[in-house]
């Protein structure tokens, strides 16, 4: 192996040892999917990066996807989703947690989770650092389920959950709405954001890795809404209400989390279908930019609801 792996805090790996703007041989790229099959979340620091190089680096992992609202991708790089606190648009974007005024904080969940067919993965890289907050979380949910005990496993093989698209928080069943308020400009329904109104969709509640076979506890509480069908794996509503509260806490184990404090240059590639994250937000005026690159999702996971 001639990469060098070093464990993050929890979980994943910061991967090092090569030069990304150097040709990387089939063996290479071999081994750096072997490594993200393995880990899930992988950190790349001190690459000279730009963005036609990043994603160069990306299509290793799988062919790339691009963003649905045109507004957020770069003229000369279509693949490539910008992720930038604007000050003429962050309004948008702004809520108050417990009395402090957030900017794009987001609560852990997995990237087109709604539609049934997550993409695989995606890149983020640091373009413009935070001065202060901007974190980004990853939570390894094959660690969570590994970590449920055998008669939790065996009762959610019979179950599905469902996962219902929603432009506002406060609709969210499981997400922690204590001293939530949305901004004034909150999007209220989905039109407001250019987006369809989705369809419900269901999920395995533990779902086979497509590639690893890894099983994975698919519980993500952003726009988590119900149990399909309770009574058919022996449980009453109020039961199947008490069981996804309980998953969405054990999600919440900061043993299966990492927050990353972004450096310049820093690259995290993570794995959509094992993986779920969040965001912590930055205070309304604070300066921030990600470049991102996503890895199309080939497999549908869940299935749409009629």
């Amino acid at each position: 192996m001639r990469l060098a792996i070093k464990p993050l805090k929890n979980v994943g790996v910061e991967v090092s040892g090569f030069d990304i703007n150097r040709p990387i041989d089939e063996a290479l790229k071999a081994e750096l999917i072997d490594v993200w099959n393995e880990h899930g979340i992988l950190l790349f620091r001190d690459q000279d990066v730009d963005p036609g190089k990043q994603i160069e680096f990306s299509r290793i992992f799988g062919e790339l996807e691009m963003h649905p609202l045109k507004a957020t991708t770069s003229d000369e790089y279509p693949e490539l989703f910008m992720l930038i606190n604007d000050p003429k648009k962050e309004k948008y974007m702004t809520a108050s947690y417990k009395g402090e005024v957030r900017v794009s904080k987001l609560d852990w969940h997995m990237d087109l989770h709604y539609t049934g067919k997550p993409n695989r993965g995606a890149i983020l890289r640091s373009v413009v650092v935070a001065a202060e907050d901007g974190l980004t979380g990853f939570a390894d949910l094959a660690r969570a389920y590994d970590a449920l005990d055998r008669e939790t496993q065996q009762l959610l093989e019979k179950i599905e959950v469902v996962y219902a698209f929603s432009m506002q928080r406060k609709h969210m069943r499981f997400v922690d709405l204590e001293g939530y308020e949305a901004g004034p400009f909150s999007p209220r329904k989905p039109s407001d954001m250019n987006f369809p109104n989705f369809p419900e969709v269901a999920y395995p509640a533990i779902v086979t890795h497509p590639v690893t076979g890894r099983k994975v506890l698919e519980i993500a509480e952003q726009m988590l809404d119900r149990v399909v069908a309770p009574h058919k794996a022996g449980l009453s509503n109020d039961e199947a209400v008490d069981l996804l509260q309980r998953l969405v806490e054990h999600t919440r184990n900061p043993d299966f989390h990492y927050f990353h404090q972004w450096r310049d240059g820093d690259m995290i590639l993570w794995d959509n279908w094992r993986a779920m994250h969040c965001t912590t937000g930055t205070k309304p005026g604070i300066a921030r930019a990600i470049h991102r690159t996503t890895i199309m999702g080939d497999v549908a996971l869940g299935r749409v609801l009629d």
